[in-house]
């Protein structure tokens, strides 16, 4: 899946799962190192276990952050969307 985000330096994220586990995530834009440790923390969690360790988590005075769009992707997932 390839999620668009908005309000971050990321431009997208590509999500791959296996049912509820996140198998790999992969960021367009960003801040690198950071996002590759994130993607690399996230591997093999549940989306569950992932959305509520990341949603909500600001970057900087901006509303969301490429943590919260990662929940927010998550999230869309999970619903079927």
């Amino acid at each position: 899946m390839r999620y668009q985000t908005s309000g971050t330096c990321s431009t997208a994220i590509d999500i791959e799962m296996d049912g509820d586990v996140i198998r790999s995530v992969r960021f367009t834009g960003g801040c690198n190192g950071n996002l590759k440790g994130i993607s690399s923390l996230v591997t093999g969690m549940k989306a569950q276990d992932a959305i509520s360790r990341l949603k909500g988590i600001r970057c900087g005075f901006k509303p969301t952050s490429c943590p919260d769009q990662l929940a927010q992707a998550l999230e869309s997932i999970v619903a079927g969307e």
